[in-house]
């Protein structure tokens, strides 16, 4: 790099004494007629000579910088090397008090390295980690790059999203001041980001970029999670009222069950089962199991005569225990309408399906 810069120097050196020189000439012919102008095309030609020098300098002592700041950060870096999680104590010993947790993927800075024990800082998390589970230096940065997200924020009005990296590629859609995007690719002058199902192309002069690596939590953070999860999974789970079922509904409920979400777990096949029943409890949908089932485009399952020929075949008894448990009001997704293949729909992701 270091050669590259004074190549590029004396290249232009070179070019500022050809230009001197050149200058220089022009005025030995006109210096009778003209005595001022050899002055100013002299001055001139100094002027561009220093401003590029200084241009050159300013320019490598940035690299520099920019050098100089990646290399305190690797040195601050640290990465756990664990495959769930690994405990953060108060002191450097296995018998100190347990602060939180940091996580696999998660990393933080080096604010005491010792010989088997270092001490983090994590988002909110402070404490000592076992240097048996921890990554430094050139390991680290290269994992952190690995599993890190870099977010691009829009800085500018109406930024439009293109489909290819050219300013005369076609247009997916416009991105408000101030949104942020998950950054696919970083390119010279673009950057690719996720757009809805799309991979589309933003101009890199038009956002700013910050990278992201995931934080462990303190032990009151994980309580607090612990204690949220729970009100929702309560919530989730809290009886809606039985509807009337005969016995023949009851198998083809299973055998829906079965056609939708015979891979998943119990609690998997009873969400689907509550789905049809909260629609039968709904004004939007029809009032009984067999008229949800069957509407048109709605269960594909039914449609393709799968559930008639499950019903005919018999359903396996989780199912119908699944099926019973849907009619007498019990749900592991609330309220929930409607599910789908997980992915990037909203809503809660139970095994394979996001409900809502």
């Amino acid at each position: 790099m270091k050669t590259n810069q004074r190549k590029r120097g004396l290249c232009i050196l070179l070019a500022a004494v050809i230009f001197v020189f050149a200058a220089d000439w022009n005025a030995l012919t006109v210096q009778a007629s003209e005595p001022s102008r050899n002055f100013d095309l002299k001055a001139g030609a100094s002027e561009v000579v220093e401003a590029d020098i200084l241009s050159e300098e300013e320019s490598f002592q940035d690299m520099v910088e920019e050098a100089q700041e990646e290399v305190e950060e690797r040195n601050k870096l640290v990465m756990a090397n664990v495959d769930k999680s690994v405990n953060v104590r108060a002191e450097a010993s296995s018998d100190s008090e347990k602060v939180g947790l940091l996580y696999e993927d998660c990393g933080g800075e080096i604010l005491v390295r010792g010989d088997g024990w270092t001490k983090i800082q994590s988002g909110e998390l402070v404490g000592w980690v076992s240097n048996d589970y921890l990554l430094f230096g050139d390991e680290a940065w290269e994992y952190a790059h690995e599993v890190g997200t870099t977010i691009a924020t829009v800085e500018a009005e109406a930024l439009r999203v293109r489909k290819e990296p050219s300013q005369d590629a076609g247009v997916y859609g416009l991105l408000e001041i101030e949104s942020q995007y998950e950054v696919v690719e970083e390119l010279e002058e673009w950057v690719a980001i996720e757009y809805g199902k799309y991979t589309g192309y933003i101009a890199k002069e038009f956002v700013s970029l910050e990278f992201f690596i995931d934080e462990g939590e303190t032990m009151e953070q994980i309580r607090e999670r612990e204690r949220i999860l729970a009100l929702e999974k309560a919530q989730l789970t809290t009886n809606l009222g039985a509807i009337p079922g005969s016995e023949e509904e009851v198998v083809l409920l299973a055998a829906l069950i079965h056609c939708e979400a015979g891979n998943q777990s119990y609690e998997g096949k009873v969400a689907v089962g509550a789905v049809v029943c909260n629609r039968v409890k709904s004004s939007r949908f029809p009032g009984t199991i067999a008229e949800v089932i069957y509407s048109p485009g709605q269960f594909t399952p039914a449609g393709n005569g799968k559930v008639a020929a499950r019903v005919a075949a018999g359903v396996d008894e989780e199912c119908m225990q699944a099926a019973r448990a849907a009619l007498a009001g019990e749900t592991t997704v609330g309220d929930a309408l409607y599910f789908r293949r997980a992915g990037n729909k909203a809503g809660y992701v139970l095994g394979d399906h996001v409900f809502y």
